[in-house]
Formats: C-alpha cells, structure tokens, sequence
C-alpha cells in the first residue's frame, strides 16, 4: 500500500512539473509568435552603418568626432535616402526625401552635433540628448545659453541617424562621446567653467562620467550639473531586455531585438525603439548607482552642484530613483530638486488611479533630504494656477505663487515634455502656417481604434511643458552667478 502510495505522489509530481514546463513553453512560444507577427522591419532597422563612432574607434579628439559624423551622414544618404524606394509613398517618413519628416527640409538638421563658439564667453555649457533622441532635444535650452556661453550640443552614437543604431551601441560608447566632447569643452575654455546639461540618459553619462573620475580622486571635469528627466533608474522589468534579444539571436528572429517597430514620422527622434537601447540604460543606471554607493564622505563632497528637474509622473524613468539612486546619498547645502506635480484638479484627482505622489512622499519621509526641494504644485486659492513649494532639511521654507498655469486639458507633464518650450515648431500645441514640416503637436487624429499608424497613448502624451519659463530660470540662476 505504502509503495503504491509514493508511486502515486512520483506520478503527480513528474505530471506537475512537465505541465509546469509545457505552460512556460507555450507561453514563450505564444509571446515569440506575437512579437514575430508585428510590422516588418524596414531598411533602416536592419541596414549596419560602418561609419559610427564606437568605443574602439580610433578616434582621440571631438574634431576628429566630427569628421566621422560627416562620413556617417554621407553613408546614410548613400545607403538609405538614394536606395529606398517606397511601394507607396508617405509624406510623414523621415526617410523619404522631400517628406514633411525629412529632416533636411529644416532650415538645421537638429540630428548633427553643433557648436556655437563665444569669445566674450565667461563660461560653457555642455549639451546631452537622450536615448532615441537627436540633438534638437536640447536645442531650445542651448539658444537660452548662445548670447552668453560657448555651447556644444553633442550628437550620441547611434543617434540621429537610423533606429538600428541602437541596436548596436554600448553604454561604453556613448561615455566615450561624452568624454571627448568635455575635453574639447575644457581645452577651449582654457580654464573657465564648464556646465553640462543632460536630458534623460544624457543626465545619467554625464553622471557617470563624473562618478568615475571622483571615484578615481581625480578633480570634477563641471562646474555644476543640470539633469531633466534623468535616467537614474528604470522599472526592474528593464533588466529582462537583453533576455528578449538573446531569444532572438537564438531563434534567429530579429524583431525579437526591438520593444516597438513604429512608423518613423519624427525627423529628430526614433518612434522604433531597440531592445538593446533600453538595456545600455539599465546597464549604465546600475553601474552609477554602485559607484555612488561606494563613495566615501570626502569623495561626496566632490560631487558638482547637481539641479534636477523632474515630472512626478514618468512613464520612462522611475522618479523615485531620482531619490532612492541619487539624491539621498548627495552632501548637505549645494543641491537642489525640483518636481514638477500633476495637475489635481477636482476632475482630475477622480480619475487618479495610481497617485506617484504617495511613494515619492513616503521616500521624502525616510531617506535623508540634504537638499532643497522645489515642489511645483497647483495653487488652492487660484484656478489653474501653480505655486512653488520651497522645502529644506524636509521643512516648509516658502511657498511663492507663480504666474504660470495648467493648459486645458492637460493632467500631467511627461518625461518628454520637460526641454520643450510652448512655442515649439514640432511638438509645441500651435499650428504654425510659415513651417513646411510636419507638426507632430497638432497631430491629435480622432476615430476607431487599431487603424491609424500612430498609437493613441502616443498622440494624447504630453510634449511641451507650460512650466518651460520657470525652467529656464532656475537654469540660469544655477548656473550663470556662479560662472562670474
């Protein structure tokens, strides 16, 4: 009886574990078949690029950068603009000449680096897109600077030309870019300070850059550090990305490699996103994270003045990483954080289903705050207007209305919005009859789902940030008195 019993339990338990295993191979059977049955790739997903700069590439000065930025943009005019021929032609794809998404209708190609040199200049200021983004990213706040600094806005490999850039590029390759461009900064400034700017992951390899060198007692390469929407951390379901591209290396599948294949109607930011770029991110995030976290008080202290600009509500980055990752472990005195609120309206606030207000208050409640915090914030006694909410050492220091408003409508910024002013021809909300482009601000199409091209979450997110004014003045308070 006894035998027949554990037999029996044997039976259950090989039957259970081989039905365990069928399920989890049928399930990544079913996500590989739907991550295989999307849009099929296009040239510029799969078409390798030779001329783009790498770790490796023996390239020592940012002149030299440059000269192979302008090999690169010949190449892909060779091997893209002169080779594709469309079966149907589209006016919004950045890769069809004459297109209103062809960049090169736009009086600057925003995907290229630039300089703009300043003699008078007492001071400069580095400029750093993000992940999927060009240069025109950062160009608005570079003109804010033009009058009284010498700028550089730098290009990242694998940007501004195809998608499948990303599929290639290393976080090592763009801290390389990165370091190349503050050498040139520092040698022409010949001793002044040097600023840097970085939006989203170009805030995380500025980081770094820093990071590594105060790690290795070397003195700080800038002056102060401006970070929007920085890319400090990333929901833990980053760290699965490269699982997906191995899958495909494996099955031979390459739509495995990318999280979206979209229609590729912005002339200055990828809408196809690369598995591997998402986890160049994650990679350079955890490695920040552990230099920050190995630091000594004395080597802390040698962090740069760091101002961040961050929405609460952030479908890209974490928010409260800013915090967990960074500022809890900064020195006292020097460092300020500004977050930006959602809107909380009476309507708003009953629509609210998951409040980022609560886990980022709790981790102002527990972690230490040796920094000035600027909450940006609806104001009680006036409809649709905001106030500033100045917090130090945790308490209520000031809180100063302001003359800027919530537009109707919006609920909330977005991690993309932050660098971009009302005005702006692309994505700003007003339609602007003299710009031959496409205007993807005004691009907001109603009728029934699953038939349009451009995803619906995509058309209603936020682009332009109301708040842009503010922005641009607690830049400038930062960084232009303590340049003099």
């Amino acid at each position: 009886m006894k035998a027949i019993v554990i037999g029996s339990t044997k039976h259950a338990l090989f039957f259970a574990i081989y039905g365990f295993i069928g399920s989890v191979i049928a399930l990544l059977v079913a996500i590989v078949w739907l991550l295989n049955a999307r849009a099929e790739l296009d040239p510029w997903h799969t078409t390798h690029l030779t001329q783009e700069f790498h770790q490796q590439s023996a390239i020592n000065t940012f002149t030299e950068y440059l000269t192979l930025e302008d090999k690169l943009f010949a190449e892909l005019d060779s091997k893209i603009y002169q080779q594709y021929i469309p079966e149907i032609p589209s006016v919004i794809n950045r890769y069809e000449s004459g297109s209103l998404s062809d960049p090169n209708i736009w009086d600057i190609n925003w995907n290229r680096s630039f300089e703009w040199q300043n003699e008078q200049a007492e001071f400069g200021v580095l400029f750093i897109h993000g992940m999927s983004d060009s240069p025109y990213a950062i160009s608005h706040l570079a003109k804010e600077f033009k009058q009284s600094a010498h700028v550089l806005g730098l290009r990242l490999p694998g940007h501004g030309t195809i998608p499948a850039g990303l599929a290639e590029i290393t976080w090592p390759d763009l801290v390389s870019a990165v370091a190349l461009a503050t050498s040139h900064m520092k040698a022409k400034l010949n001793g002044k300070p040097l600023y840097v700017v970085g939006f989203s992951t170009g805030a995380a390899l500025a980081l770094n850059l820093e990071l590594e060198r105060i790690a290795s007692n070397k003195s700080a390469d800038y002056q102060g550090m401006v970070f929007i929407s920085p890319a400090i951390g990333l929901a833990p379901i980053a760290a699965g990305a490269k699982w997906q591209a191995l899958l495909g290396n494996v099955l031979g599948y390459e739509k495995l490699f990318w999280n979206s294949i979209s229609v590729e109607y912005d002339p200055f930011k990828y809408t196809s996103f690369a598995v591997n770029a998402g986890d160049v991110v994650y990679q350079l995030a955890q490695r920040n994270l552990d230099i920050v976290q190995l630091l000594t008080q004395e080597q802390k202290q040698h962090i740069p003045p760091v101002l961040t600009f961050q929405s609460i509500a952030d479908d890209t980055v974490s928010s409260a990483a800013v915090i967990q990752n960074l500022y809890q472990y900064l020195p006292e005195n020097k460092h300020r954080l500004v977050v930006f609120d959602i809107n909380r309206n009476p309507n708003n606030h009953q629509l609210i289903t998951n409040d980022p207000l609560n886990e980022m208050a709790s981790l102002w409640a527990d972690l230490p705050m040796n920094y000035q915090l600027n909450m940006i914030e609806n104001d009680r006694e006036r409809d649709h207007y905001v106030q500033e909410r100045i917090f130090v050492g945790g308490e209520v220091k000031a809180e100063n209305g302001m003359p800027l408003a919530w537009p109707l409508g919006v609920y909330s910024l977005s991690h993309v919005a932050l660098p971009f002013p009302e005005l702006d021809p692309l994505y700003g909300p007003h339609y602007q009859k003299q710009n031959p482009h496409i205007q993807i601000g005004q691009a907001i199409f109603k009728g029934e789902r699953g038939l349009f091209g451009i995803p619906a979450a995509e058309m209603l997110r936020q682009k332009w940030n109301p708040f842009y004014p503010y922005m641009i003045e607690q830049m400038e308070q930062f960084i232009k008195p303590s340049a003099q």
